[in-house]
This record gives C-alpha cells, structure tokens and sequence, in this order.
C-alpha cells in the first residue's frame, strides 16, 4: 500500500483531546498518536506538520515533533484564539515568546512555518474580527523576522484575508491557505499571490460545488491534508464515490488499536483525499499527482530538502560524465 509518498500538512495533535483518548471531556481509550503515526507511515505518509494554534499549543506541538525525524510543527496564533495576545496583559511579551519558540524548533529543525493564522468571520465568537486583523497583520512581521512560509486559515473572510495577504505578500516566502472550503472566486484570489498554494482536505471534497472549485486549483498550486482529528471523508460527501483505501474501524467506545476511530480523522486517511483529486480531476497517474504535491510542499516547507536532491542530481550526472 505504501508505494505513494505524502506529506499530511495539517494535523491537530494538540488541540483536541481524541489522540488523547478523550471525547467530550469523556475518557475512552488510551492516548495513541503512536498508533495512528504508525499506520500513518505504513499507508504512505512521509511526513507530517503539527499544528500550533496558540502559544502554548505550538511549544506542544514542538514537543510532539521531537519526538520523531518525520514530524514537524508550525508556531503561530488562530484567528479564533488571536484574543489571547491580549488576555497575556502584555502583547508584545506574547509575540516575543512566540519568535523566540519559533527560533528555538528553527534551530531544531523542527518549526517549518508561522501558523496557524489568518480570519475566520464564521466564529467570531471566540474572537472579533478587529483583534483577529490586527493579529494577523502582526505575524507577518514573524514571518518576515523568521524568513519562514506561512500557514494559513482563511473562513469566510476572503476579501479582509486577501487585502491584508495583499499588503505583506513581500513579508513572507510562501505560504498555504489550508483547509480550504471558499468559492471559485475566493480560490482565484488566493491564486493570484504567485507564493501561495491551497490545502485540500475532507472539508474541500464535501459537495459538487467543491469538487468544481476544487478541480480549478492547479495541481502545482495543490497541498493535501487530513486536518485530523477534524474534516474526515463522510460517506454523505460528494467525493467519496472516488475514494479507493478504506480501513477498518470502531466506535471510540469500542477501541481496538488495529481499527481507525469511527469518526475521527487520521493522518493515513490523506491518501484518501489524494484519491479524490485525482478521480475527480480524472488524472490516471496517482503516483504522478502525488510525487507533483510532494514536490509542491518541499518547496515551500522543506525547501533544503529539494536543494539537496537536485544536488545530488548534479552530482549524478558529473559522476556520469
């Protein structure tokens, strides 16, 4: 099964508590993230980028990291939790610990992005939208300070979104708007930042509508995602007619570690929106559309490791010669 290579760019091992074994505050099953990560790697998955929603989530999701070459994370604030450079009583003491973890996993090399970031206008109750611009705005300067790309959420907020992208896109090297869910014109938007790509998960594939707009991002343009434990594969989407690897699985009440949690999303489950892109796009190629995604997130978040590939390319051919 695991001829294909994917990275997963999206996965929340520290914002929700069912890797953890917890649902709704209900303890069901032991924590697993070492399971999950193992039939992670055996469908496939390459890598895998944590991501840090807060402060205090991304020095968890750095932990996490660490504790595997094949795991990265990114360091940044949630629209929806951007109230809390406030709440800390000192707003610049915030972002300064936020550069100094993003500088600490650099140096680990572990910290591939500034994230996650961006508007969200669909909850607003957690965070109004004046606190949510304002630091937005501010983790360009992260970005810029750190020379890393940036991870990006954009709800129901496109216009605000681009306009402030549109204002710093010298700030930043590139970057990924994830978990994508806009119309064809919000898509068109983001495309026209010639460094910025679109994440691809569940929540992208769910009616006819996002499989059109899906359809229209260039596979050079494309990144997959699970945002596990969030936007699964439903039987009720429109995409699921086009997925081909299904694993076995149980309710959380009745958890066997050789099963997936009925529910639940997981990292090994970005093959099957890799599945779905290309039977809806009606390319016959899968190993051709995943080698071109991989490529597509190396060069914005491993940019070393295409370096050192085209090195050795180089190097191939003089020997050769």
């Amino acid at each position: 099964m695991a001829s294909l290579k994917m990275i997963d760019i999206a996965v929340n091992f520290t914002a929700d508590g069912m890797f953890k074994g917890v649902y709704h505050g209900k303890n069901c099953h032991l924590p697993d993230i070492a399971t999950v990560l193992n039939r992670a790697w055996s469908a496939g998955v390459d890598r895998i980028i944590v991501t840090g929603g807060s402060l205090e989530e991304s020095r968890e999701a750095l932990a996490i990291a660490e504790t595997d070459a094949r795991l990265f994370c990114t360091v940044g604030v949630h629209p929806t939790r951007c109230s809390e450079f406030e709440e800390s009583g000192d707003p610049e003491k915030h972002y300064q610990d936020l550069f100094s973890l993003a500088n600490e996993g650099m140096q680990k090399g572990k910290v591939v992005a500034i994230g996650e970031c961006g508007l969200d206008y669909d909850r607003l109750q957690f965070c109004p939208a004046d606190i949510q611009k304002k630091y937005f705005e501010k983790q360009f300067e992260l970005a810029y300070a750190t020379k890393l790309p940036m991870f990006l959420h954009m709800r129901a907020a496109a216009a605000d979104f681009c306009e402030i992208v549109e204002r710093n896109k010298n700030r930043f090297t590139g970057g990924v708007a994830h978990s994508f869910t806009g119309s064809a014109l919000d898509r068109d938007k983001l495309l026209s930042f010639d460094n910025m790509y679109i994440g691809v998960n569940g929540c992208s594939l769910k009616t006819a509508e996002h499989l059109d707009v899906m359809k229209g991002i260039p596979v050079e343009r494309m990144m997959i995602e699970t945002d596990s434990p969030y936007c699964e594969i439903k039987n009720t989407h429109a995409g699921m007619k086009f997925v081909e690897s299904t694993w076995p699985s149980k309710k959380k009440e009745k958890y066997d570690q050789e099963c997936i949690v009925k529910g639940r999303n997981e990292p090994c489950l970005v093959r099957q929106v890799l599945e779905v892109v290309a039977g809806y796009k009606g390319l016959g190629d899968i190993n051709q559309l995943s080698s071109t995604l991989y490529h597509n997130t190396c060069r914005v978040f491993f940019p070393q490791d295409l370096d050192s590939a085209a090195d050795a390319l180089l190097s191939g051919h003089h020997n050769t010669n």
